[in-house]
């Protein structure tokens, strides 16, 4: 196993991932799912509906529960699912926003693939990212 796997598996102990299914649930129930997927991905192969794509730069920043930077209505009890491309990227950064306070952040396994694979709901791609 490579370092990055190493890395990769320590972070994924610290979360709660969930799958499409799961994710659509909770999507359902109001739980904040953002997108750090690049643009021309998100262009190319939609979003998920009532996503908010958050640029990977400012993530914390806009999530953490003590910034002062962070999205409308957002606390440390905030249900919140990340996605990428496949589930790598978001594993790390639902670790991070769980070690800054969010205790509630998942992410999903498999990524915007696998969501698109399950036959879930995707609108057109290219919503502005918050920055």
């Amino acid at each position: 196993m490579s370092e990055i796997d190493d890395f990769l598996e320590q972070a994924r102990a610290e979360i709660e991932r969930v799958d499409p299914r799961e994710a659509d649930r909770l999507r359902r129930e109001g739980a904040l799912i953002v997108d750090i997927r690049p643009l021309h991905d998100r262009v190319a192969e939609g979003e998920i509906p009532g996503s908010v794509p958050v640029e990977r730069i400012v993530l914390e920043w806009r999530l953490a529960p003590g910034s002062d930077h962070r999205l409308p209505g957002v606390t440390e009890d905030t249900r919140v699912v990340v996605l990428c491309n496949e589930g790598y990227s978001s594993s790390l950064a639902a670790r991070d926003l769980r070690r800054l306070g969010l205790r509630h952040a998942s992410d999903l396994v498999g990524g915007f693939r696998a969501w698109a694979r399950e036959g879930l709901p995707v609108r057109e791609g290219g919503t502005p990212a918050v920055t």
